[in-house]
């Protein structure tokens, strides 16, 4: 027997960086506060997927790749592996379209959106995707594999209408309606940004032209020569009106925060406008100081949420580049087998079908080094940690 000792060079080292990887991302998001967001608890049970299956999967692989492909196992051992293979593929690509449901749904309805804490709708969306992930992969684990003469040296799936129903199942329903949501999804964000663009532009000019109006009419009413008469010139009715001056410093003050909102997402921009309201009318001074406190509160609750939105929006930079590349990794895996399935004439080898996989399962090593590289958060945490452990 000729044993394959690429499979061990290529193998071992892949199943730890996958779980040394997903494990960091799992303890950064559980024990850092700034990336406890409803975007990464989804990114964690992604990491689940890839650590089940480098702890199932990838260890039978190896060693059926060392041996030469052969497998030496029960077939009921073959059959719990090309389970556990399906289900957890199935689990990545569903976590990634819930990603994207839940990510569309904070720009469609953003004020019935729980940015801040884990809602009932996000854990609906994870329970629904391992439900779904177990139900495609059921079939083998119940007996769809046990054929008729099959060959028990040989482990894979023996139906071929199950390798076409799976794939579809996993990939090729999921993935177009993941792409089509993101594209709706930052279509109305290119939308929302040049509408608050121009509405911050139209702000600025009315802050401008009341600062104007304001100094101008201080210019070109006669000052009092004699100090003696201050006091009386400031209850004359052609004094500076300085509550206009400080009315257009709190203008600009205000302008401010609205470019400050018009930089983040559009949840943020409709809850501070909501949240922003104030009364016209002063009124009394203790209805004032009421206004007021409420104002400053106000003020407070919506800089928390301009905090979560700025790490949202971090996460939902990532998103694009974890799907680009679980397409990159998978795409030629589905492609390759539903074609073999299809094509009784087309020459799909061994070598390509191995080379297909691996490149698949790569893809659980990526993910981590993706959050970071391209998002600062991830990298201090994940240096922080290794810091502690070192």
């Amino acid at each position: 027997m000729d044993y394959n000792y690429t499979a061990l060079v290529l193998g071992i080292p892949l199943i730890i960086i996958i779980l040394l990887g997903n494990i960091l991302v799992c303890l950064s998001v559980l024990t850092e506060q700034s990336l406890k967001t409803p975007t990464n608890y989804f990114i964690i049970s992604l990491s689940v997927a890839d650590l089940l299956l480098a702890t199932l999967v990838l260890p039978l692989y190896v060693y059926s790749e060392f041996l030469g492909g052969i497998w030496t196992l029960s077939t009921l051992t073959c059959d719990a592996l090309m389970s556990m293979d399906v289900m957890l593929c199935t689990a990545s690509i569903l976590n990634l379209c819930a990603i994207s449901v839940d990510r569309y749904i904070a720009v469609a309805v953003p004020l019935t959106y729980s940015r801040n804490r884990f809602s009932a709708r996000q854990l609906l969306l994870i329970t629904a995707t391992w439900v779904l992930s177990m139900v495609v992969a059921s079939p083998v684990i119940f007996g769809l594999n046990q054929v008729p003469g099959r060959d028990p040296a040989v482990c894979k799936l023996e139906d071929d209408r199950f390798v076409v129903y799976s794939s579809v199942c996993s990939f090729f329903v999921p993935c177009p309606v993941m792409l089509f949501l993101y594209y709706w999804m930052f279509r109305g964000l290119r939308r929302w940004s040049a509408r608050s663009r121009s509405q911050t532009d139209t702000a600025r000019h009315q802050a401008f032209s009341l600062h104007f109006g304001a100094a101008l009419h201080q210019a070109n009413t006669p000052q009092q020569p004699n100090k003696a008469f201050g006091a009386a010139s400031e209850l004359s009715p052609t004094a500076p009106p300085r509550t206009n001056t400080r009315t257009a410093s709190h203008a600009e003050q205000n302008l401010d925060g609205v470019a400050v909102v018009a930089e983040s997402d559009p949840v943020t921009a409709q809850m501070n406008s909501v949240s922003d309201k104030q009364p016209a009318e002063g009124g009394r001074m203790r209805r004032g100081n009421s206004s007021n406190s409420s104002a400053r509160k106000q003020r407070r609750s919506s800089s928390k949420t301009s905090r979560v939105s700025r790490k949202e929006r971090k996460a939902m930079k990532v998103l694009p580049v974890v799907v680009g590349a679980f397409l990159v990794c998978w795409t030629p895996f589905f492609v390759v087998h539903v074609t073999k399935v299809l094509c009784k004439s087309c020459d799909i080898g061994p070598t390509l079908i191995s080379v297909v996989t691996w490149l698949g399962y790569v893809n659980s090593a990526v993910n981590p080094i993706i959050y970071t590289a391209f998002n600062a958060e991830f990298r201090t945490v994940f240096q922080k940690m290794m810091c502690c452990h070192t």
